[in-house]
């Protein structure tokens, strides 16, 4: 799972861990924008995902990375670059 696809913000660069969960990913992962959770799914290095990050903010975005998995552990470790946009604030409840 390409991680950045959890990532908010305008352009990130992040890493993270994600289990895969039958179809999709379940992941953590942190970026210059800060730390999300979140759930996505790929195909190939190509990612798209909905992340919640520290703040309460609801993110969705679109990346591109590289994951190994650790072990037979069934968790991924990856790296990836991606863009995203904010689709929920609480702060800003009228956007």
């Amino acid at each position: 799972m390409s991680l950045a696809a959890l990532l908010g913000g305008c352009a990130s660069v992040g890493v993270g861990f994600g289990i895969p969960v039958g179809p999709v990913t379940i992941g953590v992962g942190a970026s210059n924008s800060g730390v999300s959770l979140g759930v996505g799914a790929g195909v190939g290095p190509v990612g798209v995902g909905v992340g919640v990050d520290q703040g309460g903010r609801v993110n969705a975005g679109v990346g591109v990375g590289a994951s190994t998995e650790i072990g037979n552990s069934g968790v991924r470790a990856g790296v990836g670059v991606g863009t995203g946009t904010t689709i929920y604030d609480p702060n800003r409840p009228n956007r």
